[in-house]
């Protein structure tokens, strides 16, 4: 970390890496417009990220238990499952795991490691090697939104430069 860098930086980047929607894409850039240095962000932005896969599944599990008691719940969730499994289930049995983890990779709104671990959760995909798989993912993400900030910073240097 450079002097520059304010500790508020730091912790913005953190939250942004920790919330639904932004995630990687939004603390990453965050954090490098604010002048951390390049793999400094990166490894931070990618921890931070990394640990909504275990969280998801447990937030869901536990809350999946205390819900399925209720028999509208657990008729509405079997329908919901049964209906997603059967629709998407050539695509996971052809793509698996690394399919998790190029769907976590891809920069887009919607197709982070929220959405990943929901997705491996209600395909009953296990637990651990899930996480391994949406965890690279990240790492992956968080690459392409590097490359993608230094080298669209760069350009734009360039055009602006007279």
């Amino acid at each position: 970390m450079t002097p520059a860098v304010k500790p508020s930086t730091l912790l913005v980047s953190l939250l942004l890496c920790l919330l639904p929607i932004a995630e990687l894409r939004g603390g990453l850039p965050y954090a490098l417009a604010g002048g951390v240095p390049p793999l400094a962000a990166y490894l931070l932005c990618v921890a931070a990220n990394a640990l909504v896969g275990p969280l998801v599944f447990l937030f869901l599990s536990s809350l999946h238990r205390l819900l399925d008691r209720w028999p509208a719940y657990h008729r509405f969730f079997v329908r919901l499952v049964d209906r997603s499994r059967r629709r998407i289930h050539s695509v996971v049995e052809r793509y698996g795991y690394w399919g998790l983890m190029i769907f976590v990779a891809i920069p887009l709104p919607l197709t982070g490691a929220y959405t990943g671990a929901l997705g491996a959760w209600v395909l009953g995909m296990r637990r651990w090697k899930s996480v391994l798989f949406i965890t690279l993912g990240v790492a992956l993400a968080g690459l392409i939104v590097s490359l993608v900030y230094l080298l669209g910073l760069r350009a734009l240097y360039f055009l602006l430069k007279k």
